[in-house]
């Protein structure tokens, strides 16, 4: 448990100071490669993906619940749906932040894997870990890219949330809520092709995963 404690405690010192070569280095010296940093935090990132995946759900489900409004505090159901928008943003914020670190440490590998090649005395063992290097940043290339791409696609839905949000909370009466049923069908969409987009992601992850074991 101390051990844990102290492994955050570093992680979070060095992050603060974007030390990532000696945060690296410290950890390494604890018994954690870099194989297994990335392992961690590829995990972390599906998860993040996971929740965000089910926020945006969320959201949908009370912009739907919306247009079915028949009667109370208009500003009840602008507060609702304002907590589910700021939800949805932290969720993409934390996406958005373990992708890079999911990079970061990816950079830090390859470059390491790459160096280290070039010690071999033997060509055959040379020319063999040539080979799974090219492999697995061809397997990581798919991942980082299907990841982004998900990624993308919560900015739109985002902008919409906003829209919708900002103009209920300008106009509070039944014309607005007429307004957030026409754009429904437009945001509908657009999720559903951000969860395909996530379900892709979660998918390379996992197969990313297996292939590092």
């Amino acid at each position: 448990m101390k051990r844990c404690v102290f492994v955050l405690s570093l992680f979070f010192l060095f992050s603060a100071f974007g030390c990532s070569k000696t945060y690296y280095s410290t950890m390494e010296s604890m018994g954690y490669d870099k194989r297994e940093i990335m392992t961690d935090r590829v995990e972390d990132a599906r998860e993040s993906q996971e929740e965000a995946k089910e926020q945006f759900s969320s959201a949908l489900e009370q912009f739907k619940s919306v247009v079915n409004f028949d009667g109370g505090k208009l500003q009840d159901v602008y507060e609702k749906l304002n907590d589910e928008y700021e939800l949805s943003e932290d969720r993409a914020y934390d996406v958005r932040k373990r992708i890079d670190k999911v990079e970061d440490v990816a950079e830090a590998l390859f470059d390491e894997w790459a160096e280290e090649i070039t010690q071999y005395s033997s060509s055959k063992l040379r020319a063999s870990s040539q080979r799974k290097l090219t492999a697995t940043k061809s397997k990581y290339n798919g991942l980082i890219r299907a990841m982004r791409k998900a990624e993308k696609k919560m900015y739109p839905v985002l902008a919409a949330f906003k829209d919708q949000v900002l103009y209920l909370k300008h106009n509070l009466n039944a014309q607005a809520i007429a307004a957030l049923e026409g754009e429904l069908s437009t945001i509908n969409s657009d999720v559903e092709s951000l969860i395909k987009e996530m379900d892709k992601s979660i998918a390379e992850a996992d197969s990313f995963i297996k292939s590092l074991e």
